[in-house]
């Protein structure tokens, strides 16, 4: 193999090398999450909580974004603490564990997009005080935390 050839060969595995890394790794991206199908996606959602192992560097981005905001059903609590893993509370740490290792979100951007899911999953807005009067066990739509268990009721 003459030089020029073996030069050539190892700047090509480079490239690539370089084009797989950087393809691999979560990076930053234009609003491109979009939120279509609320039973699905808090289905979904949960699904991440349960399986997504945040860092401590990760967590700390979960927590700088969810203090800022109330929990919608117990607003007395923060989105990051809430009352109880109600269905909604798992919703909203599981998009938030996605969008962080998948998407490369930062506190500021993710505390945005909680607080659009929490706009999605009740146009009306919540009254806060869900856990308070029983309601745990309605919809999300009708003021509720979407259940406690494995039924989820967006």
């Amino acid at each position: 193999m003459t030089q020029k050839i073996r030069t050539s060969l190892f700047a090509l595995v480079a490239l690539a090398a370089a084009t797989v890394s950087i393809a691999a790794a979560p990076k930053p991206s234009g609003d491109d999450f979009a939120f279509t199908d609320v039973k699905a996606q808090t289905v979904e959602f949960i699904g991440y909580y349960k399986s997504i192992q945040l860092t401590s560097e990760q967590e700390a981005i979960k927590r700088a974004a969810l203090t800022q905001l109330p929990a919608p059903c117990c607003s007395e609590n923060t989105a990051y603490t809430c009352c109880c893993p109600c269905n909604m509370a798992k919703s909203t740490w599981g998009l938030a564990a996605y969008l962080i290792t998948q998407k490369g979100y930062d506190a500021e951007r993710l505390k945005t997009k909680v607080a659009e899911w929490h706009k999605v999953i009740n146009p009306a807005g919540f009254s806060g005080d869900v856990c308070s009067t029983g309601g745990c066990g309605r919809s999300f739509a009708k003021n509720g935390c979407g259940g406690m268990g494995q039924a989820v009721t967006p």
